[in-house]
Protein backbone atom coordinates (compact mmCIF):
# COMPACT_ATOMS: atom_id res chain seq x y z
CA UNK A 1 0.00 0.00 0.00
CA UNK A 2 1.25 3.48 -0.93
CA UNK A 3 0.56 6.86 0.70
CA UNK A 4 -1.55 7.93 -2.27
CA UNK A 5 -3.64 4.79 -1.99
CA UNK A 6 -4.57 5.72 1.58
CA UNK A 7 -5.61 9.24 0.62
CA UNK A 8 -7.70 7.92 -2.28
CA UNK A 9 -9.37 5.38 0.01
CA UNK A 10 -10.08 7.97 2.72
CA UNK A 11 -11.58 10.33 0.14
CA UNK A 12 -13.84 7.52 -1.05
CA UNK A 13 -14.97 6.86 2.53
CA UNK A 14 -15.96 10.48 3.21
CA UNK A 15 -19.59 10.26 1.99
CA UNK A 16 -20.28 7.27 4.23
CA UNK A 17 -18.68 8.97 7.24
CA UNK A 18 -20.81 12.04 6.54
CA UNK A 19 -23.96 9.92 6.38
CA UNK A 20 -23.10 8.37 9.77
CA UNK A 21 -22.44 11.69 11.53
CA UNK A 22 -25.82 11.72 13.32
CA UNK A 23 -25.45 8.04 14.24
CA UNK A 24 -21.97 8.76 15.59
CA UNK A 25 -23.36 11.47 17.86
CA UNK A 26 -26.17 9.23 19.06
CA UNK A 27 -23.74 6.40 19.90
CA UNK A 28 -21.34 8.83 21.62
CA UNK A 29 -18.51 6.94 19.93
CA UNK A 30 -17.31 6.28 16.39
CA UNK A 31 -19.25 3.34 14.92
CA UNK A 32 -17.28 0.13 14.59
CA UNK A 33 -18.05 0.15 10.87
CA UNK A 34 -16.26 3.48 10.42
CA UNK A 35 -13.22 2.31 12.38
CA UNK A 36 -12.97 -0.87 10.32
CA UNK A 37 -13.27 1.11 7.09
CA UNK A 38 -10.49 3.48 8.16
CA UNK A 39 -8.38 0.50 9.12
CA UNK A 40 -8.95 -1.14 5.73
CA UNK A 41 -8.03 2.14 4.05
CA UNK A 42 -4.64 2.01 5.80
CA UNK A 43 -5.20 5.22 7.74
CA UNK A 44 -3.95 3.92 11.09
CA UNK A 45 -0.70 2.71 9.46
CA UNK A 46 0.36 6.09 8.11
CA UNK A 47 2.54 6.98 11.13
CA UNK A 48 3.30 3.39 12.15
CA UNK A 49 6.91 2.15 11.74
CA UNK A 50 7.78 0.15 8.66
CA UNK A 51 9.30 -2.47 10.97
CA UNK A 52 5.74 -3.34 12.00
CA UNK A 53 3.82 -3.05 8.77
CA UNK A 54 3.39 0.71 8.78
CA UNK A 55 4.09 3.34 6.14
CA UNK A 56 6.13 5.83 8.23
CA UNK A 57 4.92 8.42 5.76
CA UNK A 58 5.60 12.10 5.24
CA UNK A 59 3.40 13.65 7.99
CA UNK A 60 1.73 15.87 5.38
CA UNK A 61 -0.06 12.75 4.08
CA UNK A 62 -1.38 11.92 7.53
CA UNK A 63 -2.68 15.46 8.12
CA UNK A 64 -4.32 15.53 4.68
CA UNK A 65 -6.19 12.33 5.60
CA UNK A 66 -7.23 13.73 9.00
CA UNK A 67 -8.51 16.89 7.30
CA UNK A 68 -10.62 14.86 4.86
CA UNK A 69 -12.13 12.71 7.63
CA UNK A 70 -12.94 15.70 9.84
CA UNK A 71 -14.62 17.49 6.93
CA UNK A 72 -17.02 14.56 6.70
CA UNK A 73 -17.62 14.03 10.43
CA UNK A 74 -16.04 16.10 13.18
CA UNK A 75 -16.21 13.45 15.90
CA UNK A 76 -14.76 10.77 13.62
CA UNK A 77 -12.03 13.17 12.50
CA UNK A 78 -11.12 14.04 16.07
CA UNK A 79 -10.98 10.44 17.27
CA UNK A 80 -9.13 9.32 14.14
CA UNK A 81 -6.55 12.08 14.49
CA UNK A 82 -5.73 10.98 18.03
CA UNK A 83 -5.79 7.23 17.41
CA UNK A 84 -3.80 7.77 14.23
CA UNK A 85 -1.03 9.76 15.88
CA UNK A 86 -0.33 7.25 18.66
CA UNK A 87 1.63 4.77 16.52
CA UNK A 88 4.13 7.60 16.13
CA UNK A 89 4.47 7.84 19.91
CA UNK A 90 4.77 4.09 20.46
CA UNK A 91 7.57 4.12 17.87
CA UNK A 92 9.55 6.26 20.35
CA UNK A 93 9.37 3.59 23.07
CA UNK A 94 11.77 0.80 23.92
CA UNK A 95 11.74 -1.85 21.15
CA UNK A 96 10.41 -4.38 23.68
CA UNK A 97 7.29 -2.26 24.16
CA UNK A 98 6.78 -1.98 20.41
CA UNK A 99 7.02 -5.74 20.09
CA UNK A 100 4.35 -6.17 22.76
CA UNK A 101 2.00 -3.82 20.92
CA UNK A 102 2.54 -4.92 17.32
CA UNK A 103 4.44 -8.20 17.46
CA UNK A 104 1.31 -10.32 17.65
CA UNK A 105 -1.13 -7.92 15.98
CA UNK A 106 0.28 -5.11 13.86
CA UNK A 107 -3.23 -3.58 13.67
CA UNK A 108 -3.37 -2.87 17.41
CA UNK A 109 -4.70 0.63 18.15
CA UNK A 110 -3.64 2.88 21.01
CA UNK A 111 -5.56 5.59 22.85
CA UNK A 112 -4.20 8.11 25.36
CA UNK A 113 -4.70 10.55 28.20
CA UNK A 114 -1.37 12.25 28.75
CA UNK A 115 -2.34 14.55 31.63
CA UNK A 116 -0.42 13.27 34.70
CA UNK A 117 -3.48 12.67 36.85
CA UNK A 118 -2.86 9.16 38.17
CA UNK A 119 -0.94 7.87 41.16
CA UNK A 120 2.49 6.43 40.35
CA UNK A 121 4.61 4.32 42.72
CA UNK A 122 8.15 3.23 41.85
CA UNK A 123 8.75 -0.48 42.43
CA UNK A 124 11.54 -2.86 41.42
CA UNK A 125 11.51 -3.28 37.63
CA UNK A 126 8.98 -0.55 36.96
CA UNK A 127 6.00 1.25 38.44
CA UNK A 128 2.57 0.64 39.88
CA UNK A 129 -0.19 2.77 38.42
CA UNK A 130 -3.63 3.69 39.73
CA UNK A 131 -6.19 6.39 39.00
CA UNK A 132 -8.60 7.88 36.50
CA UNK A 133 -7.59 9.52 33.23
CA UNK A 134 -10.17 11.63 31.40
CA UNK A 135 -10.89 12.54 27.77
CA UNK A 136 -9.40 9.51 26.00
CA UNK A 137 -10.81 9.87 22.47
CA UNK A 138 -11.54 6.61 20.67
CA UNK A 139 -10.61 4.49 23.68
CA UNK A 140 -13.40 1.99 22.99
CA UNK A 141 -11.50 0.98 19.85
CA UNK A 142 -8.05 0.61 21.44
CA UNK A 143 -6.13 -2.30 22.94
CA UNK A 144 -3.52 -0.15 24.66
CA UNK A 145 -3.51 3.21 26.44
CA UNK A 146 -0.77 5.82 26.90
CA UNK A 147 -1.31 7.41 30.31
CA UNK A 148 0.56 10.29 31.92
CA UNK A 149 1.86 10.18 35.47
CA UNK A 150 4.02 12.16 37.87
CA UNK A 151 6.93 10.24 39.40
CA UNK A 152 7.99 11.40 42.87
CA UNK A 153 10.94 10.73 45.13
CA UNK A 154 10.82 9.13 48.59
CA UNK A 155 9.58 12.38 50.10
CA UNK A 156 6.79 12.96 47.60
CA UNK A 157 8.59 15.57 45.51
CA UNK A 158 8.04 15.36 41.73
CA UNK A 159 11.14 14.23 39.86
CA UNK A 160 9.79 13.22 36.45
CA UNK A 161 6.71 13.22 34.24
CA UNK A 162 6.35 9.99 32.31
CA UNK A 163 3.98 8.29 29.93
CA UNK A 164 2.98 4.71 30.75
CA UNK A 165 1.85 2.17 28.14
CA UNK A 166 -0.90 -0.02 29.60
CA UNK A 167 -2.72 -2.97 27.93
CA UNK A 168 -6.53 -2.99 27.93
CA UNK A 169 -6.48 -6.00 30.29
CA UNK A 170 -5.14 -3.66 32.99
CA UNK A 171 -7.73 -0.90 32.69
CA UNK A 172 -11.43 -0.36 32.13
CA UNK A 173 -13.27 2.25 30.09
CA UNK A 174 -15.85 4.26 32.00
CA UNK A 175 -18.42 5.53 29.47
CA UNK A 176 -19.00 8.98 30.94
CA UNK A 177 -18.60 11.02 27.73
CA UNK A 178 -21.83 12.99 27.22
CA UNK A 179 -21.15 16.49 25.93
CA UNK A 180 -22.52 19.27 23.75
CA UNK A 181 -19.92 18.84 21.02
CA UNK A 182 -17.64 16.11 19.68
CA UNK A 183 -20.26 13.80 21.11
CA UNK A 184 -19.22 10.92 18.89
CA UNK A 185 -15.51 11.06 19.74
CA UNK A 186 -15.98 8.57 22.58
CA UNK A 187 -13.61 10.51 24.84
CA UNK A 188 -14.37 8.39 27.88
CA UNK A 189 -12.39 7.87 31.07
CA UNK A 190 -9.68 5.26 31.57
CA UNK A 191 -9.62 3.71 35.06
CA UNK A 192 -6.62 1.75 36.36
CA UNK A 193 -6.51 -0.12 39.66
CA UNK A 194 -2.99 -0.95 40.79
CA UNK A 195 -1.45 -2.12 37.51
CA UNK A 196 2.24 -2.96 37.17
CA UNK A 197 3.98 -1.23 34.25
CA UNK A 198 7.52 -2.46 33.48
CA UNK A 199 10.12 0.26 33.00
CA UNK A 200 10.51 -0.49 29.28
CA UNK A 201 6.87 0.48 28.75
CA UNK A 202 7.40 4.01 30.04
CA UNK A 203 9.00 7.14 28.60
CA UNK A 204 9.93 10.39 30.32
CA UNK A 205 9.38 13.87 28.89
CA UNK A 206 13.15 14.45 28.76
CA UNK A 207 13.96 12.00 25.93
CA UNK A 208 10.81 13.06 24.05
CA UNK A 209 11.75 16.74 24.26
CA UNK A 210 15.38 16.22 23.26
CA UNK A 211 14.42 13.78 20.45
CA UNK A 212 16.61 11.02 21.87
CA UNK A 213 14.23 8.12 22.41
CA UNK A 214 14.98 4.39 22.74
CA UNK A 215 12.73 3.58 19.79
CA UNK A 216 15.20 5.26 17.43
CA UNK A 217 17.32 2.14 17.79
CA UNK A 218 15.06 0.33 15.33
CA UNK A 219 13.04 3.13 13.72
CA UNK A 220 15.38 5.19 11.56
CA UNK A 221 12.81 7.05 9.46
CA UNK A 222 12.98 10.86 9.74
CA UNK A 223 9.32 10.91 10.79
CA UNK A 224 10.38 9.84 14.28
CA UNK A 225 12.84 12.74 14.69
CA UNK A 226 10.02 15.29 14.92
CA UNK A 227 8.98 16.96 18.21
CA UNK A 228 6.09 15.24 19.94
CA UNK A 229 4.31 18.53 20.65
CA UNK A 230 4.35 19.46 16.97
CA UNK A 231 3.11 16.09 15.76
CA UNK A 232 0.31 15.69 18.30
CA UNK A 233 -1.00 19.24 18.48
CA UNK A 234 -1.03 19.58 14.70
CA UNK A 235 -3.19 16.44 14.51
CA UNK A 236 -5.80 17.99 16.80
CA UNK A 237 -5.76 21.39 15.09
CA UNK A 238 -5.96 19.81 11.63
CA UNK A 239 -9.13 18.05 12.70
CA UNK A 240 -10.60 21.35 13.85
CA UNK A 241 -9.74 23.10 10.59
CA UNK A 242 -11.24 20.17 8.68
CA UNK A 243 -14.47 20.52 10.67
CA UNK A 244 -14.59 24.22 9.78
CA UNK A 245 -14.02 23.56 6.09
CA UNK A 246 -16.73 20.91 6.02
CA UNK A 247 -19.16 23.41 7.56
CA UNK A 248 -18.09 26.10 5.08
CA UNK A 249 -18.68 23.87 2.06
CA UNK A 250 -22.08 22.78 3.36
CA UNK A 251 -23.06 26.38 4.12
CA UNK A 252 -22.16 27.51 0.61
CA UNK A 253 -24.66 25.06 -0.83
CA UNK A 254 -27.35 26.18 1.61
CA UNK A 255 -26.63 29.89 1.06
CA UNK A 256 -27.21 29.61 -2.69
CA UNK A 257 -30.78 28.48 -2.09
CA UNK A 258 -31.90 30.04 1.20
CA UNK A 259 -34.11 33.11 1.38
CA UNK A 260 -33.98 35.52 4.32
CA UNK A 261 -37.41 36.11 5.84
CA UNK A 262 -36.43 39.65 6.86
CA UNK A 263 -36.14 40.95 3.29
CA UNK A 264 -37.37 38.16 1.05
CA UNK A 265 -34.09 37.96 -0.90
CA UNK A 266 -31.67 35.11 -1.37
CA UNK A 267 -29.08 35.13 1.40
CA UNK A 268 -26.32 34.86 -1.18
CA UNK A 269 -27.26 38.28 -2.57
CA UNK A 270 -26.53 40.11 0.68
CA UNK A 271 -23.17 41.93 0.52
CA UNK A 272 -22.80 41.48 4.27
CA UNK A 273 -23.30 37.73 3.93
CA UNK A 274 -20.73 37.69 1.15
CA UNK A 275 -18.17 39.46 3.34
CA UNK A 276 -18.71 36.98 6.16
CA UNK A 277 -18.27 34.08 3.71
CA UNK A 278 -15.04 35.59 2.41
CA UNK A 279 -13.71 36.13 5.92
CA UNK A 280 -14.56 32.58 6.93
CA UNK A 281 -12.80 31.19 3.85
CA UNK A 282 -9.76 33.35 4.57
CA UNK A 283 -9.53 32.12 8.17
CA UNK A 284 -9.69 28.49 7.06
CA UNK A 285 -7.10 28.99 4.31
CA UNK A 286 -4.71 30.84 6.63
CA UNK A 287 -4.96 28.12 9.25
CA UNK A 288 -4.35 25.32 6.80
CA UNK A 289 -1.46 27.05 5.04
CA UNK A 290 0.39 27.83 8.26
CA UNK A 291 -0.04 24.31 9.61
CA UNK A 292 1.22 22.87 6.34
CA UNK A 293 4.22 25.21 6.15
CA UNK A 294 5.38 24.34 9.64
CA UNK A 295 5.22 20.58 9.18
CA UNK A 296 6.95 20.86 5.80
CA UNK A 297 9.78 22.83 7.41
CA UNK A 298 10.04 20.45 10.37
CA UNK A 299 10.11 17.37 8.18
CA UNK A 300 12.75 18.85 5.88
CA UNK A 301 15.05 19.44 8.85
CA UNK A 302 14.36 15.95 10.23
CA UNK A 303 15.28 14.44 6.87
CA UNK A 304 18.52 16.43 6.78
CA UNK A 305 19.52 15.19 10.23
CA UNK A 306 20.01 18.72 11.56
CA UNK A 307 18.78 19.90 14.94
CA UNK A 308 15.31 21.43 14.97
CA UNK A 309 15.59 25.00 16.29
CA UNK A 310 13.50 26.19 19.22
CA UNK A 311 12.14 29.09 17.19
CA UNK A 312 10.53 26.66 14.71
CA UNK A 313 9.04 24.64 17.55
CA UNK A 314 7.63 27.84 19.05
CA UNK A 315 6.27 29.00 15.68
CA UNK A 316 4.62 25.61 15.17
CA UNK A 317 2.98 25.81 18.58
CA UNK A 318 1.84 29.38 17.89
CA UNK A 319 0.28 28.53 14.54
CA UNK A 320 -1.33 25.34 15.84
CA UNK A 321 -3.20 27.26 18.53
CA UNK A 322 -4.09 30.08 16.14
CA UNK A 323 -5.42 27.52 13.66
CA UNK A 324 -7.96 26.31 16.21
CA UNK A 325 -8.95 29.91 16.92
CA UNK A 326 -9.32 30.64 13.20
CA UNK A 327 -11.46 27.54 12.70
CA UNK A 328 -13.72 28.70 15.51
CA UNK A 329 -13.90 32.23 14.11
CA UNK A 330 -14.83 30.91 10.66
CA UNK A 331 -17.71 28.82 11.93
CA UNK A 332 -18.94 31.64 14.17
CA UNK A 333 -19.11 33.82 11.05
CA UNK A 334 -21.06 31.14 9.22
CA UNK A 335 -23.50 30.88 12.11
CA UNK A 336 -24.06 34.64 11.93
CA UNK A 337 -24.71 34.22 8.22
CA UNK A 338 -27.18 31.39 8.62
CA UNK A 339 -29.77 33.18 10.72
CA UNK A 340 -31.91 31.30 13.21
CA UNK A 341 -32.19 28.02 11.30
CA UNK A 342 -29.13 26.26 12.75
CA UNK A 343 -30.23 27.16 16.29
CA UNK A 344 -32.90 24.46 16.16
CA UNK A 345 -31.72 21.15 17.55
CA UNK A 346 -31.12 18.62 14.82
CA UNK A 347 -28.38 17.06 12.75
CA UNK A 348 -27.42 20.06 10.62
CA UNK A 349 -23.78 20.17 9.54
CA UNK A 350 -23.19 23.78 10.58
CA UNK A 351 -24.75 23.41 14.00
CA UNK A 352 -22.77 20.25 14.68
CA UNK A 353 -19.53 21.91 13.55
CA UNK A 354 -20.23 24.89 15.82
CA UNK A 355 -20.75 22.59 18.80
CA UNK A 356 -17.74 20.42 17.93
CA UNK A 357 -15.35 23.35 17.58
CA UNK A 358 -16.42 25.07 20.78
CA UNK A 359 -15.92 21.77 22.61
CA UNK A 360 -12.56 21.08 20.96
CA UNK A 361 -11.33 24.56 21.88
CA UNK A 362 -11.24 23.39 25.51
CA UNK A 363 -8.55 20.78 24.79
CA UNK A 364 -5.32 21.66 26.60
CA UNK A 365 -3.36 21.80 23.35
CA UNK A 366 -5.65 24.57 22.12
CA UNK A 367 -4.77 27.11 24.80
CA UNK A 368 -4.12 30.07 22.50
CA UNK A 369 -2.83 32.51 25.11
CA UNK A 370 -0.28 30.04 26.45
CA UNK A 371 0.97 29.23 22.95
CA UNK A 372 1.34 32.91 22.06
CA UNK A 373 3.16 33.64 25.32
CA UNK A 374 5.62 30.81 24.61
CA UNK A 375 6.28 32.16 21.14
CA UNK A 376 6.84 35.69 22.43
CA UNK A 377 9.16 34.48 25.19
CA UNK A 378 11.30 32.64 22.64
CA UNK A 379 11.29 35.62 20.27
CA UNK A 380 12.43 37.86 23.13
CA UNK A 381 15.35 35.58 23.93
CA UNK A 382 13.95 34.29 27.20
CA UNK A 383 14.55 30.73 28.42
CA UNK A 384 11.57 28.58 27.46
CA UNK A 385 11.02 25.24 29.14
CA UNK A 386 7.66 23.78 28.30
CA UNK A 387 6.61 20.22 27.34
CA UNK A 388 4.33 21.71 24.65
CA UNK A 389 7.43 22.61 22.63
Amino acid sequence: MRDDDVLIAVHALAPALRERAAETEALRRVPETSVKELESAGFFRLLQPRAYGGLATDPAVFYAAVHEIAKACGSTGWAASVLGVHPWYVAQLDPRAQEEVWGVDDASRICSSHAPTGEVTSVPGGFRLSGRWRFSAGCDHARWALLGGLVTDGEGRPVDVRTFLVPCADYRVDGVWDTVGLRGSGSNDIVVEDAFVPAHRTLGYGPVTTLRCPGHEINHEPLYRLPYAAVFTTAVSTAMVGIAEGAYEDHLVAARESVRASHGRRAAESPFAQVRLARAAGEIDAARLQLGRNMTDLYAIARSGAEIPTELRARTRRDQALATERALTAVDLLMENAGRGPLRMGDGVLQRAWRDLHTGRGQAANDVERALALYAQDALGMDVHDPML
